[in-house]
C-alpha cells in the first residue's frame, strides 16, 4: 500500500475512535496475595475501578483502551478498571473509572499500574500498539472489528472467557435477527454502492472489506470497490466514475462539520461528480458519525436500520 494512503488510513483510525486527550491520573490499585499466590483486591475504592457484578468477576481486572470495548463489556455486564478518554458519553458503570488515555497512545505505565489480567485493544491498532505494551511488559489482546463477523466472534470468545455466554448469544442473534428483517426490504436490483471516508483534509474509498463496505454488503448492496484485499484506496475519480455508483454513502471522522463542508466544496467543485448517477437522482447520503465508524460498535443495529432506509427507500 502506498505510504500515502497508509498515512491516511491511520489517521482515519486516529480520529474516529476518539479525541485525543491526555491521560486522567489513577490510583493504583492495593493487591495483596494469598498463600498459593492468588491476587485480591484489598481496597475496591482504592483501585478505582467500577464494582464486580458477582464475587467471580472480583478476579477480573479488564482494562479497555476503545470507546466501541468499553460498550460491549458494558453489554456483557462486565466492569473495568480501565477506559479510554474520550469525548463520547460511556456507559454509566464506568463513572469514576481511571482514564488511560486515547486509544491510539494510551498511558502505558497507567494501565500496568492498575495490574490488569486483560487489557483489550482493536486489531486495527495492533501496529501502533504491539511495542509499546511489549515494552511496558502490559500483555494485550486485539479484538477483531473490521467486519460484522468477526465481532460477533470476538463478541462470542468475551463471553466464554468472561462466563457470559448467554448475553454475548443474545446480542448476537438480535445482529442476525435485524439483518434478517432488514434483508425483507431488499427489493428489485441491488444498488451499486460507493463509500467515502472522510477525515479533515482528504478522503478515502471505503471497499467492500471495510467495515461499513461489510454492512453494505450484508443487506445485499454491491460495493463498486469490491477486488480489493485492502479497506480503503486513494480517491482517484475518473477510476470511481467506471463503476457509476447508484448511491454515494459519505462518512465524516474526526471533525465532522467540517468534513461534511470538505466532501460538498469537493462535489461543487470537482465537475465530473455532477455525471454519476448518484448526484443526478439526489442519492448521496451523509453517514452520521455515531453509528458508522471505522470499526464495528454497538450501533450497529441502527446503522443497519439507517443504511436500509438508504439502499432500499419506500
Amino acid at each position: 500500500m502506498p505510504a500515502r494512503i497508509w498515512t491516511s488510513l491511520k489517521q482515519i483510525s486516529f480520529v474516529s475512535a476518539c479525541v485525543l486527550l491526555l491521560a486522567a491520573c489513577g490510583t493504583e490499585a492495593q493487591i495483596s496475595s494469598d498463600a498459593k499466590g492468588n491476587k485480591t483486591i484489598v481496597d475496591d475504592e482504592a483501585s478505582n475501578g467500577s464494582k464486580p457484578s458477582t464475587e467471580a468477576d472480583a478476579e477480573y481486572r479488564i482494562v479497555s483502551t476503545t470507546v466501541a470495548i468499553t460498550e460491549i463489556l458494558d453489554a456483557l455486564d462486565l466492569d473495568a478498571v480501565g477506559i479510554p478518554t474520550t469525548y463520547k458519553e460511556l456507559p454509566g458503570r464506568f463513572k469514576g473509572v481511571t482514564e488511560i488515555g486515547n486509544p491510539m497512545s494510551p498511558d502505558m505505565e497507567l494501565v500496568r499500574s492498575l495490574l490488569p489480567t486483560h487489557v483489550l485493544s482493536v486489531s486495527t491498532l495492533e501496529d501502533d500498539l504491539k511495542d509499546g505494551f511489549e515494552a511496558a511488559k502490559v500483555k494485550a489482546d486485539f479484538l477483531d472489528f473490521t467486519n460484522l463477523q468477526s465481532m460477533k466472534e470476538e463478541i462470542r470468545s468475551l463471553g466464554e472467557q468472561f462466563n457470559r455466554t448467554e448475553l454475548a448469544e443474545t446480542l448476537i442473534t438480535n445482529y442476525d435477527g435485524k439483518i434478517a428483517e432488514l434483508k425483507q426490504r431488499a427489493t428489485g436490483e441491488p444498488p451499486t454502492v460507493m463509500i467515502l471516508m472522510g477525515v479533515p483534509g482528504s478522503y478515502l474509498v471505503g471497499t467492500a472489506n471495510s467495515y461499513i463496505g461489510d454492512l453494505v454488503k450484508q443487506l445485499g448492496g454491491i460495493n463498486v470497490v469490491e477486488q480489493s484485499d485492502v479497506e480503503f484506496i486513494s480517491a482517484n475519480t475518473e477510476y470511481l466514475y467506471q463503476g457509476n455508483a447508484d448511491i454515494i454513502l459519505r462518512a465524516a471522522h474526526g471533525m465532522p462539520d467540517e468534513v461534511i463542508k470538505m466532501f460538498d466544496e469537493e462535489f461543487r467543485t470537482n465537475d465530473i461528480w455532477k455525471h454519476f448517477k448518484a448526484v443526478q437522482n439526489d442519492r448521496v447520503y451523509d453517514l452520521p458519525e455515531d453509528l458508522f465508524g471505522t470499526t464495528g460498535n454497538m450501533a450497529v443495529e441502527e446503522a443497519l436500520e439507517a443504511l436500509a432506509d438508504m439502499l432500499y427507500p419506500n
